[in-house]
């Protein structure tokens, strides 16, 4: 039992990644010019349908980006080509720095109570 609770924590440990940079995150948004479609502020949109970035959580928007990443034929992708083409070269320590960015700025999101 002990040999396995510590193969347990190690694979946890090996599949975790690097803690997430939020500096990285911001060059990434402006290489990647995120700001064309959510605004510049990220809570702004040029379109309606585009989501608010700014203060979503960290996890969601790295999830979100490997979701457009897998394409919407694959098992839990998104469907976006415009997104898909921005996340394909993507790695997941990118993905994790954008979301710690965009969770970084201040929004008016909230969680309903």
């Amino acid at each position: 039992m002990k040999k396995l609770i510590i193969a347990l924590a190690l694979g946890a440990v090996s599949f975790s990644a690097a803690a997430a940079d939020v500096k990285r995150g911001e060059e990434l948004t402006k290489k990647y010019n995120c700001a064309s479609c959510h605004g510049a502020d990220f809570t702004k949109p040029i379109d309606p349908s585009y989501p608010k970035l700014a203060g979503q959580h960290a996890d969601y928007i790295a999830h979100a980006l490997m979701a457009y990443k897998r394409g919407g034929d694959q098992a839990n992708g998104r469907s976006n080509p415009i997104m898909a083409g921005f996340a394909k070269p993507l790695s997941n320590q990118d993905m994790a720095d954008i979301g710690a960015y965009l969770h970084s700025l201040p929004s008016q999101l909230v969680v309903s109570k």
